[in-house]
Formats: structure tokens, C-alpha cells, sequence
């Protein structure tokens, strides 16, 4: 594991992060690195299948236990089958989204208990961290107009939800500022992709980023 680098994109349905994910993976990819792009739920059959299930609004019934232990199965697979091998073989792994996202949907949105999501987390990451992970902030309304039409089961919880899930992860930077880092994306998305590329700069050097 001492080999490879792991950055994670975080924030509210529509903020962007997917996108900025998606562009650091390829910038990456141009500079010569071997690059692993997953999200989270995903990337693997097992955990494809699992989002699929979280993300159906046919299942708006289902337990906020469950849909918290199916996140994590999804993140363990993920880990077994991608991140620990991408890792071991010295790869950046760029994911959209991992166990912050948790921390921020079920902790914060759901009000599972804080010390419950933290075990759960590290289960369903198997002990990896993020050696960097991005905030992109945005208001709520602003994220909605960007997202557009709501189309799966969390998006359609509505904005008191994502201004939930919003504050839990401006305290989550406020708690682990080390890692993690908050970058503002009310601008451009070429201005909010310098921020990140310069945080990326000062984080693993010139070289490297």
C-alpha cells in the first residue's frame, strides 16, 4: 500500500464532482501514470449491482440500516477488487466518492449514530484512507439548477436533505482539515479544476501533479 496515491472527490448531488473526478483521472493518465477512476457504489459487477438497488426510487422503503450496510458492502468489494490491487502496484486511484460520502448521506442526512457510521467505515473500506480528498462546495439551490431533473432515490430527498448532507461535510473538513480540503465551485468548472489541480500541486509536487 505504500506505493500508490489515493484521491477522492466528495460533495452534494450536482456539485460537480463527478466531472472533476473524471478530468483528474485523465490528467493524470496524460502525464504518464497509470490511473484507476472508480466510483463509489460501483466498479466492480457485485457493487454495480448493489448501486443499482440504492439508487432505485422503486426502494424508497428501504431501511436507512440497510441502505448504510449496502453501502458498505459495495465500498468492500471495491476495495478488495480495485482500490488494494491499483494501490499495491503503485497507481493513482481517483474515486468518485467514498467513505466521507457516508459519513456526510448516512451520518448527517440519516442521523445514524456518529460512532455506528465510523465502524461501518472502516469495515467497508478494509483500513484504506484517502491520502486526499476534495470537497466541492456549492449552495444547495445552485446544485440543484446544475443537476437538473432529480432521476434517483437520494436526489429525490429534496433540498432540507442536501443542506443536511452539506453541513455535515463542511464539519467533516472543519475535523479532518489534513486530508481533506474544501474548494469553493460556484465558478467555472475550468476555474473550480485549477483549484484542484494547484491543491494536487502542493499536496505531491509539480511532478507528480
Amino acid at each position: 500500500m505504500a506505493h500508490g496515491r489515493f484521491v477522492s472527490f466528495e460533495g452534494i448531488d450536482g456539485c460537480g464532482k463527478s466531472t472533476h473526478a473524471a478530468r483528474i483521472a485523465k490528467h493524470f493518465e496524460k502525464m504518464g501514470f497509470e490511473v484507476a477512476f472508480v466510483r463509489d457504489p460501483g466498479s466492480t459487477r457485485l457493487s454495480e449491482e448493489i448501486r443499482a438497488l440504492l439508487l432505485d426510487p422503486k426502494n424508497s422503503d428501504m431501511a436507512r440500516e440497510c441502505e448504510l450496510l449496502l453501502y458498505e458492502a459495495a465500498r468492500a468489494q471495491l476495495v478488495a477488487e480495485v482500490i488494494k490491487p491499483a494501490l499495491r502496484r503503485g497507481a493513482w486511484v481517483i474515486a468518485d466518492r467514498f467513505f466521507d460520502s457516508t459519513t456526510a448521506y448516512q451520518g448527517g442526512g440519516r442521523a445514524i449514530d456518529a460512532a455506528f457510521i465510523k465502524g461501518a467505515n472502516e469495515l467497508g473500506s478494509l483500513g484504506v484512507v484517502p491520502d486526499l480528498t476534495f470537497i466541492l462546495d456549492l449552495p444547495v439551490e445552485e446544485a440543484a439548477r446544475r443537476r437538473g431533473e432529480d432521476s434517483d432515490r437520494i436526489e429525490l430527498e429534496g433540498g432540507s436533505f442536501a443542506e443536511t448532507v452539506r453541513e455535515a461535510y463542511l464539519a467533516l473538513a472543519e475535523a479532518e482539515g489534513k486530508r481533506v480540503c474544501v474548494i469553493d465551485a460556484s465558478g467555472s468548472e475550468d476555474d473550480t479544476f485549477a483549484q484542484v489541480v494547484e491543491v494536487l500541486r502542493a499536496r505531491f509536487g509539480r511532478k507528480r501533479a
